[in-house]
């Protein structure tokens, strides 16, 4: 088990990027697949310099309660093909028609509409193979798999972030409350960033209070991520997040510096990391990554 008493933030994320882009890596053909085009295509977006924040939060989970981060690494890349598709089709000209994600050029503007539309597909279904794979059940009792599936599939769907998306994309330009905005953000982002921290706890075999106290612990940080991100689109550098700022009013989109104010948005982001913290209370050194992520959550710039 790795000490991380000494370790940095940084030096943390940066390890744990390069182990799951490695795996990533392995489980997507290259161009030399057929048809090269679809492959080649995925590789364009899910190698365009993402955070790798909910496969690292899974890894961070299954550590803080004894598991083995290598034994989940096929959830943690499940994870990422599940956010990278929806980013993919979060930019489409149908939704929110961006031309950068990362810098670079968004999926349909690089390819063309119909190649991203499948990569994304792709990607989504891609993820359940990976999970489902018999390699991962000679590790992990199927059953914890199982259930460890219908956590990410639920976040993923119609209860979780597409259901946040729906009510997002229907509340552009009208006059939305609080109530629907707490429901818009913890669904759209908040829903895959606790099933991420759940599925890790639970393949690492938490007892049901470890997983009562990450669930919550998640819920708080996936709020003040997306809350962070509402700030950021208001007053974000463009060159360092490799995206527009401003696209949200632009938009008509209901966000919470749109409601509240950018210092009340603060004050509510630093209430939520210290709620997350004092979730990890009864956990021993091996949650101090995920203490650090919280932190990085109210203080990143990207």
């Amino acid at each position: 088990m790795t000490n991380h008493n000494d370790i940095s933030l940084e030096s943390y994320l940066e390890s744990r990027r390069a182990i799951i882009n490695e795996a990533l890596n392995q489980h997507i053909p290259g161009d030399d697949a057929y048809p090269p085009i679809i492959f080649k295509a995925i590789r364009h977006s899910l190698f365009a310099g993402g955070k790798r924040l909910r496969p690292i939060l899974c890894l961070a989970a299954a550590e803080a309660v004894g598991g083995d981060i290598y034994v989940m690494l096929p959830v943690a890349c499940a994870l990422e093909f599940i956010h990278t598709y929806s980013l993919i089709h979060d930019d489409l000209p149908a939704m929110d028609n961006d031309d950068y994600r990362r810098g670079k050029p968004t999926l349909h503007k690089a390819f063309n509409e119909a190649v991203a539309i499948l990569a994304g597909d792709a990607l989504l279904t891609e993820a359940f193979r990976l999970m489902s794979d018999k390699e991962l059940s000679r590790r992990i009792p199927a059953q914890k798999i199982l259930d460890a599936i219908q956590i990410i599939s639920k976040a993923a769907g119609c209860f979780g972030m597409i259901g946040g998306q729906t009510v997002d994309i229907l509340s552009e330009g009208t006059e939305v409350d609080a109530k629907t905005l707490h429901y818009i953000h913890t669904r759209k982002t908040g829903a895959m960033i606790v099933a991420a921290v759940k599925a890790g706890a639970l393949l690492s075999n938490a007892t049901e209070k470890q997983i009562l106290s990450l669930s919550a612990y998640a819920e708080n940080i996936g709020l003040a991520f997306q809350i962070a991100d509402d700030i950021l689109n208001v007053e974000g550098d463009p060159k360092v997040m490799g995206k527009k700022s401003g696209t949200d009013a632009c938009r008509g989109k209901i966000t919470f510096p749109a409601l509240m104010g950018i210092e009340s948005s603060r004050t509510e982001i630093h209430k939520l990391v210290e709620r997350a913290i004092i979730e990890l209370a009864n956990f021993d050194h091996h949650a101090i990554p995920l203490k650090m992520i919280a932190q990085y959550v109210m203080e990143r710039n990207a």
